[in-house]
């Protein structure tokens, strides 16, 4: 049915109003999970259900591996929807220290034969404040089943570079209290010169900031720490970030964000251009983001809580990922064309796959 009203409807609807129309819905379907009783219905039809799938990683507890990926809920407004429909975790954001409009529209668009996405939404949100404000009422619910929800944080762009570890670190003292884990994103293409503060010595006091402010923040709570990265890192740099997250402590690492390149589209080259600059999402991404993870996996081993994502869109998709050492998986795209259901079809697909390894 959802691929039937994609292809009559969603398709001819602009990527970025499609999103917004949807996300109501998902919002409107969170406060019907508010109704006593209705998170525990919902999560017996959509959430994971097999105890096999459950994971315990960065000192928490997740029902199922699959989450949702940052970008989708810009601003912890539908956390509690889109764990009914069977997330096990969600990561909201990228928020910034200061508010922000994003880039002009349009700025979100569809490549279908790829079933991808390019999107140059330059982190618009309404600021990392605003989002803990939400996110606090959510924890102070916490006991009637609110999802595991992970904040991502970036650079504000006003910001100049050489202010960039304190723009950071505002964010990460905004969201400490309320976060279940800290995301720094220093990997997405559309924020003029964020991707150069992936080099290591750039790196290093960013997370040394974030790490001290989240520590401050809440003396009696270690926020778990993770950073992400892009999936068009030269190996070797791909090992610096790895080193330098053991050194410091970090707790993970997600691979990888949206991609840069156009290589090997099915799409034709006119709607390729049409889209213009932005970040490549879906499963053309499939194959890069694979070898940054098990790149990532061979140096640092399980010394790192590794998140795979990057065309992500079956549950042999997951299942690769998750052999090649990814402790949870993320997605985005997938559930953009898979549709609300989605998400219980990767769980229920999972258990199969683990039911299988369990029998062999």
């Amino acid at each position: 049915m959802y691929r039937l009203l994609y292809r009559m409807v969603l398709r001819r609807v602009p990527a970025e109003a499609a999103h917004l129309a949807a996300f109501a819905l998902i919002r409107v379907f969170g406060s019907v999970a508010r109704v006593p009783g209705a998170a525990w219905l919902l999560g017996r039809w959509l959430g994971p259900r097999d105890p096999a799938l459950r994971v315990r990683a960065l000192g928490l507890e997740f029902p199922g591996p699959l989450g949702l990926a940052a970008g989708f809920d810009k601003d912890a407004r539908g956390t509690r929807g889109l764990a009914a429909l069977g997330f096990g975790f969600v990561e909201v954001g990228t928020v910034t220290a200061r508010a922000q409009p994003g880039n002009p529209r349009p700025r979100m668009f569809r490549l279908t034969a790829d079933r991808a996405l390019v999107n140059r939404m330059g982190f618009n949100n309404a600021g990392a404040a605003a989002a803990a404000a939400r996110l606090g009422r959510i924890r102070g619910r916490r006991s009637r089943g609110s999802p595991v929800v992970g904040v991502n944080i970036g650079k504000t762009r006003a910001a100049p570079d050489a202010d960039a570890a304190a723009d950071y670190a505002a964010s990460a003292r905004a969201v400490a209290a309320v976060a279940d884990y800290v995301v720094v994103n220093v990997s997405s293409p559309n924020t003029p010169g964020l991707r150069d503060l992936q080099a290591a010595d750039r790196l290093r006091p960013v997370l040394v900031a974030v790490r001290s402010a989240l520590d401050a923040a809440v003396p009696g709570r270690r926020v778990p720490l993770l950073v992400k990265i892009a999936p068009d890192l030269a190996d070797a740099d791909v090992d610096a970030v790895a080193d330098l997250a053991l050194e410091l402590g970090l707790d993970g690492i997600i691979a990888t964000n949206t991609t840069v390149s156009r290589d090997g589209l099915a799409s034709p080259a006119a709607e390729v251009a049409a889209a213009g600059a932005g970040g490549l999402s879906g499963p053309p991404l499939r194959a890069r983001a694979l070898e940054v993870l098990t790149r990532l996996h061979a140096r640092a081993g399980d010394r790192l809580v590794l998140i795979a994502a990057g065309g992500i869109e079956t549950p042999d998709d997951a299942w690769e990922r998750l052999r090649a050492g990814a402790t949870l998986v993320q997605a985005y795209t997938g559930f953009v064309y898979g549709g609300p259901l989605w998400p219980r079809r990767m769980h229920a697909g999972l258990a199969r796959r683990l039911a299988q390894g369990r029998v062999e």
